[in-house]
C-alpha cells in the first residue's frame, strides 16, 4: 500500500504571512516520513464540506512549484484539476514543467470538475456536464500524443473543442512513458470508462463497499477495452482525526491501521489522507512511526 497526503486547508494560525513556511513545514515532514505523494486541491475558493468559501486558497499549480521545492522523494500533483480552467496545451506544458524540475515527480491529476460557484465568481466559463466530459477525453487524448517519443507530435490535434497544430513538448518530461495520469471522480459510465481508456489510477471515496463496487465496475471497463486491471493504481481520499489515544471523533493509530486494512481487503493500492489540523506536524510523524510500517506491506 501507498500513502498520500492531501492538504485541502490553509486555514492556519498566523494568517497569510504564516501560510508559505507553515506548508512548508507539513511538506518537508510529510517527505521525510514516508508519504508516497502529497496533494493539494484545483480550486479556488474554498469547498463546501472543508470551510466558507472566503477561506484562505492557493492555486494549485504554482503551488505544486512550492512543494517540489520543498521535497525529495514524494509525488506530486492536484487532486483534481479542472479540465474547463486550462486548455489542453498549459495542462500539459505545466505538468512537463513540474515533472522536470521535482526530477520525475509529478502526476497529472484531473477530473470534469463541479465547482460552478467559484468559475461563476472568477469568470471561468462552465459548460454543461455532457460538454465537460468531452473536454476531459480530448484532453486526455492530447496528454498521450503530447508525451509520446523525444518531443511530442508533430501531427495535428483535432477535435470538438480543442484543436492544435504541433504538439511540440521540449524538454519532454522525465517520468516515462509520460507522468502518471489520475483521474479523479466515481462515475460508473462516463468517468471509470475514461481510466480504463487514457488513465494510470483512479481515485474514489467511500467506505470499503463503496470502493469496492467501484473497483468492480472499473475492472469491467478494462476488460471491455482490452486494459489490464492491474495496470491502474486504485486510490481513494479518506479524512481523519487522528490523536495518538483516540476518542471523540478521533481515531487512534491501531483504529486508523484497522479502518484502512479493510481498504485495502476492498482494493485500495493508494490510500490518500486529509489529516484535520495537518499544521500540527506531530500527527504526521504518528502516522510515520506507528501506521505506515503496519500497512505498507498490504
Amino acid at each position: 500500500m501507498k500513502f498520500g497526503l492531501q492538504i485541502p486547508s490553509f486555514t492556519w494560525p498566523g494568517g497569510a504571512a504564516a501560510i508559505g513556511p507553515t506548508l512548508s513545514r507539513i511538506v518537508r515532514t510529510a517527505d521525510d516520513v514516508g508519504f508516497d505523494s502529497i496533494w493539494v486541491m484545483d480550486h479556488f475558493f474554498q469547498i463546501r464540506g472543508v470551510g466558507p468559501a472566503e477561506d484562505p486558497m492557493l492555486e494549485g499549480w504554482t503551488t505544486l512549484g512550492f512543494l517540489a521545492a520543498n521535497s525529495r522523494r514524494a509525488r506530486l500533483g492536484l487532486m483534481v484539476g479542472g479540465v474547463h480552467h486550462r486548455l489542453p496545451g498549459l495542462w500539459l506544458k505545466a505538468a512537463t514543467t513540474l515533472d522536470v524540475l521535482s526530477g520525475g515527480r509529478a502526476w497529472l491529476g484531473i477530473g470534469a470538475a463541479w465547482n460552478e460557484e467559484e468559475s461563476n465568481g472568477l469568470g471561468f466559463p462552465f459548460p454543461p456536464l455532457g460538454e465537460r466530459f468531452e473536454m476531459l477525453e480530448e484532453t486526455l487524448r492530447f496528454a498521450h500524443e503530447m508525451w509520446q517519443g523525444e518531443r511530442g507530435s508533430e501531427r495535428p490535434f483535432e477535435g470538438r473543442h480543442y484543436r492544435a497544430a504541433r504538439l511540440l513538448n521540449s524538454p519532454q518530461a522525465l517520468s516515462r512513458p509520460h507522468p502518471p495520469i489520475m483521474i479523479g471522480g466515481g462515475g460508473e459510465k462516463k468517468t471509470l470508462r475514461l481510466v480504463a481508456l487514457y488513465g494510470d489510477a483512479t481515485n474514489v471515496f467511500g467506505d470499503g463497499p463503496r470502493i469496492a463496487r467501484k473497483y468492480a465496475i472499473l475492472r469491467e471497463h478494462c476488460e471491455a477495452v482490452g486494459r489490464p486491471y492491474d495496470e491502474i493504481e486504485r486510490s481513494t481520499l479518506q479524512s481523519i482525526h487522528l490523536t495518538p489515544s483516540g476518542g471523540g471523533d478521533s481515531l487512534a493509530p491501531a483504529q486508523v491501521v484497522e479502518r484502512f486494512g479493510e481498504l485495502a481487503d476492498a482494493g485500495a493500492r493508494h490510500v490518500i489522507f486529509s489529516l484535520r489540523d495537518v499544521h500540527d506536524v506531530s500527527k504526521l510523524e504518528l502516522l510515520g512511526r506507528e501506521v505506515f510500517p503496519q500497512l505498507r506491506g498490504l
